[in-house]
């Protein structure tokens, strides 16, 4: 089943918008999955301008470069998100930041959210990828012992923030898709079934299916794939290692900075890690996805200017490995 094949530019932010598609295009990409930091795509200039998203589709025309998604993974964090500190201060906009204020920040980042389905919709995209946050993330090792009420909450103050986040989405005709992922409100099969059915399961709350964070909780990301196959509104392809052998190495990764040889697990080039990629794509070829494949390049042990054609190789094969199930039939009818 041929998809197109798109580059994530938010490990590319620090380079101009211009130059991106530059390389995108030299490479063979169709397309990117825009990222809303950096100046590849500024939420508030896209509604305060009304020409901003007519010069972004000039420059992706100028290299051939089509877009199906952006991504607000940054601002997103913030919606829910306990405690807001310098972490948060370090990646959101200075307007969204403010004095800092936890709740203000919170509820910034909110209407930033509900800006960002309007802004894609004036960019002719129908997906934002990005994150959730939670409240209740730093209760995951279950000490001090954490009562079932705390964590009700946690998925009650989801659904209070982002409801009327979705309820813009739903009025732009724009669809969230929430990645999976490690200090989300869903970060494992569990809690995303939880998480779903938190915002009663309305359309417009769906996945963002990247495998590089299952392989390391031991998670079967093909498996993840077809038990949630209708909420499944965009794939991402990052890679990840395991390398908790020698008794060291744990799966938390001991504080150590990303391609520390002693962490016991790191994204990797996609195509060099433990995500096993012809069952995930025979997945997706079985649910029937046709949105685009989007490259997620990540490897701090890696040139990216080598690493990201390499993965984009290795995808384009995968991406057609199986043919459509009415093509298969076609092959062996009798007519």
């Amino acid at each position: 089943m041929t998809r197109p094949i798109t580059l994530f530019t938010g490990q590319w932010a620090d380079l101009p918008f211009e130059e991106v598609c530059r390389l995108a295009s030299e490479w063979g990409y169709d397309g990117l999955e825009i990222a809303c930091w950096g100046d590849h795509f500024e939420v508030d200039k896209a509604l305060a301008d009304d020409s901003y998203t007519e010069r972004r589709r000039e420059v992706l025309d100028k290299y051939g470069l089509r877009v199906w998604a952006v991504s607000n993974h940054l601002v997103g964090q913030a919606v829910c998100d306990h405690p807001i500190d310098e972490r948060h201060r370090g990646i959101l906009p200075a307007r969204i930041w403010g004095s800092g204020d936890p709740e203000e920040v919170r509820r910034r980042a909110a209407e930033e959210m509900k800006d960002t389905a309007r802004a894609a919709a004036r960019l002719g995209v129908s997906t934002v990828v990005g994150f959730t946050g939670s409240s209740i993330w730093h209760t995951v090792a279950m000490f001090p012992p954490v009562p079932p009420s705390m964590v009700e909450a946690g998925y009650r103050d989801f659904a209070d923030r982002w409801n009327p986040i979705l309820d813009v989405f739903d009025e732009v005709g724009v669809r969230f898709a929430h990645e999976v992922h490690p200090s989300e409100i869903a970060y494992d099969y569990e809690t995303t079934a939880r998480a779903l059915e938190a915002v009663g399961r309305r359309p417009a709350f769906g996945l963002n299916w990247d495998p590089s964070h299952m392989v390391w909780q031991d998670l079967d990301p093909a498996g993840f794939i077809l038990d949630f196959a209708d909420r499944i509104y965009h794939v991402d392809c990052k890679d990840a290692k395991v390398r908790t052998g020698n008794g060291r190495r744990g799966r938390l990764s001991s504080h150590l900075p990303w391609a520390d040889p002693r962490r016991g697990w790191d994204f990797v080039s996609t195509g060099r890690g433990d995500v096993p990629w012809e069952e995930c794509f025979r997945a997706l070829n079985a649910i029937g996805y046709d949105g685009p494949i989007s490259i997620e390049w990540e490897d701090a042990g890696m040139d990216r200017l080598h690493g990201a054609p390499e993965a984009l190789a290795y995808i384009r094969g995968l991406n057609a490995i199986t043919p459509p199930a009415a093509a298969f039939d076609a092959a062996f009818s009798s007519e």
